[in-house]
Formats: structure tokens, C-alpha cells, sequence
């Protein structure tokens, strides 16, 4: 198995990136994924050597494209082929919480999403396989029941949980591979959907459709209504294609950089949820904002307000004392009128002032909140920093992983020629063994010869000696 590790001059995502790698980009693009017996090997494009002339670039986009729809194509094969060995074995209808199956349904949809056209929209730009699949009832009669079915769902909100929902509706119905055949057949309807070099549009999406057919032997039965298909994050579990239980050569090197890789997930995962709550406590802080804003606006009308009663309140003083001096040396006028515009200022006065004590308290509250809002985020920012060091680390080690497969690679280079040296002086051993044998049958039959010679000689010495007597 080659490296597993991105390369090391490559600068340390940032979480914007993490996360989009994490929510589109699950098979690998700069690795190349093949198939070694029954298990999944990855080869770093880096470590490939590419004989034709020209050689083709690794950023072009084409090869990358290209190089995506054979590894889409690679890991649906051992999807389907592990699904059904393993469905076979287990003899009983499969649920939605059968692994092989979900890992089934996550590679079907990242084949139906590679290449898909970003359709904008007043939200942003947004991709989803719901669109091609529409489109099978009007090429397959039978499939208008599977397509109304998922229209009437109450649960599903989003295009992307119709279109799992599809999905799995016609896997219990034994009729995805024909559903997917007649909708690759036709180019022209997919071309509204589809980049030109994408994996339906290409010979991969038929060879994925062919192998669907196997699919057929199995029995699936799924509950729609408790499921919550909006929400769940498709990401390709490498790991159960990754270990190889009957071959003991690097099963620990194996078992250390599934668990690596599985961390990386993880953390990649939690950074994604880390960024999402970010984002909506960055949504609420300016809400706050601008509800705070608009607060310190009022408030400053309010002590505008306030200030002018003041004036006039200091001015109504000034003329209640004016009278009160007129009173005292002159005859008494009627002051009803001016009691009256004086108890009037006194209560507009008192209801500002309340109004401005109602305004002040809500603006410390809102600052409360603000306050508490930005110690989150900064608590958020120091974790989503401690993940990211957590990748460093990860990465790190998956450097080292990939340095210690280099060096058991030279040692068994190193054994296997020594194993060839000892097989080569084991056939001279042999070869010499064999004329040892050789020569010892022939001294045993030379033997034999010499024996029955004495015995012979013997037999005519013993005639010849009564004679001589």
C-alpha cells in the first residue's frame, strides 16, 4: 500500500478549507485510488510515473477530473462487491443501519454529484443530484411511483434528501441499475446538468450502472418517515476497505494510519461543526450590534429630549418665580393656567426620564449579551485552534507514517533479494545433492558388481582348490 499522506510542502489548511474539503471533495482528487484483490490501495499522484509524451500536468483540470471518475469508479466496485459479499453472508433483509449499505448509498452520491453544474440561486450557488433523477420518470414509466412517493414525504426539506430518498426507494425495488442505464443513455437531458467531463457524462458512469445489476440478489427495506436524510454528512469511510485481515505484512503500519486517518476525520468533522457555530454566533453578534446601534440612536434622541425639557423646565422655573415675585408685591392674578402648563412639564419630564431609564437598562443588557457572545466566540476560536494544532500534529504523523512505509519497503526490498540469493544457492545445493545421489547409486551399483565379481571368483577358487590336492 503507498503513502496515505498529502505532501509535506503543502501549507496547513485553514478551517474554511477544511470544511469544504470535508463536504465535497471526500474521494481523494490528488491521490489515485486502485484496487489490490479485494482491498483498496491509494497512490499519491506524486509517486506516479507517467510514461506518455506529453506528460500531462497534475493541476490540469481534466486529468483531475478524469483521475476522480476512476476513483469514484474504483470505490463503487468494492462498494457493491463488499455490499453484496457481505449481504450474501449475513441471509436477511438489510436495514438503513447495515454499514456497508450507508457506505453504499454515500459513494452513489458522491458519483452523482462529481461534475454536477452549480445552479445560482438568491441563497448562493447550489448543487444537488435531486434535478438528473427527476428526469428518470420521464425515461422509465415505472419509476413516476418512486419519484411521487419521495414528493409526498413530510420529513425532507432539501433537494439532496429527496435525492437519498430516491435512491434508496429504488434499491428496494431492484431497479436502480435499469433507472441509472436508461439515464446515462441519455446524454442530451444530462448535459443540462452535468459538466462535459464529468462521471455520468463518461464511460465510468455506465460501467458503474452495469455492476449495479449485482445489486439485484439482495433485499433492502428502509423506514423513510424516522430518518433524517437533510442533515446526514456523506463522507467515504476508507477504513473498511483499508485492512487486509488474511496478510499479516504491515497490518500494524495498517492499523495505525486507518486510526490516524480516522482522528483526521474526526477532527476535520468537529472543525466543521466548530465553524458552523461560529458562523451563527458571528450572525447573532451582529444582530446585536445593530439592535445596539439602533438602541444608542434612540437613546441619544431620548437625552436630547431630556435636555430640552430641562430648558424649559429651568425656564418655567424662572417664570413661576417671576410671578411668585409679582404676586407677593402686587395684586394676586389667576394662576390656574400656569399651575396647569407647569404640572403638564413635570409630567412629560417624569415620563422621559423613565423612558430614558427604560432605554439605559436595555442597553446594558444588550452589552451583557455582547460581552458574553464575544467570550464564546473567543472560547470557540481558542478550541477551533486547538484542532488545528491537533492537525499539525495528525499530519505529522502521517509523515512519519509514510517515512516508516519507506523504510519497510527498502527492508523488504532488502529480504525479498536476500530470499532470491538463498533460493538460488538452494537450487545448487539441490543440483549438487542430486549428483551426490548420482554418484552414491553408482558406487552402491559398482558395489554390487564387485560383490557378485568376489563371489563368482570365490565359487571358481573353491572348485579349483580340490584339485590341487
Amino acid at each position: 500500500m503507498s503513502a496515505l499522506t498529502p505532501p509535506t510542502d503543502m501549507p496547513t489548511p485553514t478551517t474554511d478549507k477544511i470544511t469544504q474539503a470535508a463536504m465535497e471533495t471526500i474521494y481523494l482528487c490528488k491521490f489515485r485510488v486502485s484496487m489490490d484483490g479485494e482491498w483498496l490501495c491509494l497512490r499519491e499522484l506524486d509517486d506516479i510515473s507517467l510514461t506518455p509524451d506529453p506528460e500531462p500536468t497534475h493541476e490540469d483540470p481534466n486529468y483531475l477530473m478524469a483521475n476522480e471518475r476512476m476513483n469514484l469508479m474504483n470505490m463503487a466496485k468494492l462498494s457493491i462487491k463488499g455490499l453484496i459479499e457481505s449481504a450474501l453472508n449475513l441471509g436477511r433483509t438489510l436495514d438503513s443501519d447495515y454499514a456497508p449499505l450507508q457506505q453504499f448509498f454515500v459513494v452513489m452520491e458522491h458519483c452523482l454529484k462529481h461534475g454536477l453544474k452549480a445552479k445560482k440561486t438568491f441563497l448562493g450557488q447550489n448543487k444537488s443530484f435531486w434535478g438528473p433523477l427527476e428526469l428518470v420518470e420521464k425515461l422509465v414509466p415505472e419509476a413516476a411511483e418512486i419519484t411521487a412517493s419521495v414528493k409526498d414525504l413530510p420529513g425532507l426539506k432539501t433537494p439532496v434528501g429527496r435525492g437519498r430518498a430516491w435512491l434508496r426507494l429504488a434499491l428496494m425495488q431492484k431497479k436502480l441499475s435499469e433507472y441509472m442505464k436508461a439515464l446515462i443513455n441519455k446524454k442530451e437531458l444530462l448535459s443540462e446538468f452535468y459538466e462535459p467531463n464529468a462521471l455520468m457524462m463518461e464511460e465510468e458512469g455506465a460501467i458503474i450502472a452495469g455492476l449495479l445489476v449485482g445489486l439485484n440478489v439482495i433485499d433492502a427495506n428502509f423506514c423513510m418517515k424516522g430518518e433524517d436524510l437533510d442533515s446526514q454528512v456523506g463522507v467515504i469511510d476508507f477504513s473498511m476497505y483499508l485492512k487486509d485481515g488474511n496478510s499479516s505484512k504491515g497490518s500494524e503500519g495498517d492499523g495505525q494510519i486507518t486510526a490516524i486517518l480516522d482522528q483526521k476525520n474526526y477532527v476535520e468533522e468537529l472543525n466543521r461543526h466548530l465553524n458552523a457555530t461560529v458562523n451563527n454566533l458571528q450572525a447573532k453578534v451582529d444582530a446585536l450590534e445593530k439592535s445596539n446601534t439602533k438602541l444608542t440612536e434612540e437613546l441619544a434622541v431620548a437625552n436630547n429630549r431630556i435636555i430640552t425639557l430641562q430648558e424649559d423646565m429651568e425656564r418655567v422655573k424662572e417664570e413661576s418665580s417671576y410671578i411668585l415675585e409679582s404676586n407677593r408685591k402686587g395684586p394676586k392674578p389667576d394662576r390656574t393656567s400656569e399651575g396647569q402648563a407647569l404640572n403638564e412639564a413635570r409630567k412629560h419630564l417624569k415620563e422621559e426620564t423613565q423612558l430614558r431609564l427604560d432605554v439605559e437598562k436595555e442597553l446594558e443588557i444588550q452589552i451583557s449579551m455582547r460581552q458574553e457572545m464575544e467570550l464564546a466566540m473567543k472560547m470557540l476560536e481558542k478550541d477551533v485552534c486547538e484542532k488545528q494544532d491537533a492537525l499539525v500534529s495528525l499530519r505529522q504523523q502521517l509523515d512519519d507514517l509514510r517515512a516508516l512505509k519507506h523504510e519497510l519497503a527498502f527492508k523488504l526490498q532488502s529480504s525479498d533479494l536476500g530470499v532470491k540469493q538463498k533460493s538460488e544457492l538452494n537450487s545448487r545445493l539441490e543440483e549438487k545433492t542430486n549428483q551426490m545421489a548420482a554418484t552414491i547409486k553408482q558406487l552402491e551399483q559398482s558395489e554390487k558388481d564387485l560383490v557378485k565379481q568376489a563371489k563368482t571368483l570365490n565359487s571358481a577358487a573353491n572348485k579349483l582348490i580340490p584339485k590341487h590336492h
